[in-house]
């Protein structure tokens, strides 16, 4: 049974990741499995939640800016990043948002 990521108090950030994948998998599940369990080794990062359909969303949600950004520079994740601009994503965008409130 999924759950929904319990988080904190606000303020804290979300990113989302949006994509539309390309055809077979290559490797792409085993990857992002990768990559969740060594975000959930980060300092700072709170939880996942992700869907796919036609288009995917993956929400991660973080402490704050910092953790994003060692995430960012994070070795692996830059060569899973790359891995999907070449093989695994038609289309994808990041953005960066700061929770202000939730109810």
């Amino acid at each position: 049974m999924s759950e929904l990521v319990r988080t904190p108090a606000a303020p804290y950030y979300i990113v989302t990741f949006t994509s539309i994948r390309t055809e077979g998998d290559n490797g792409y599940n085993e990857m992002s499995a990768k990559m969740v369990a060594l975000a959930k080794e980060q300092e700072g990062f709170l939880g996942i939640e992700s869907v796919r359909g036609e288009i995917g969303i993956t929400l991660s949600y973080w402490r704050d800016m910092d953790a994003i950004q060692k995430w960012g520079r994070n070795i692996q994740h830059l060569e899973a990043k790359k891995l999907g601009k070449e093989k695994w994503y038609e289309q994808h965008i990041t953005r960066i948002a700061k929770v202000e409130r939730e109810y």
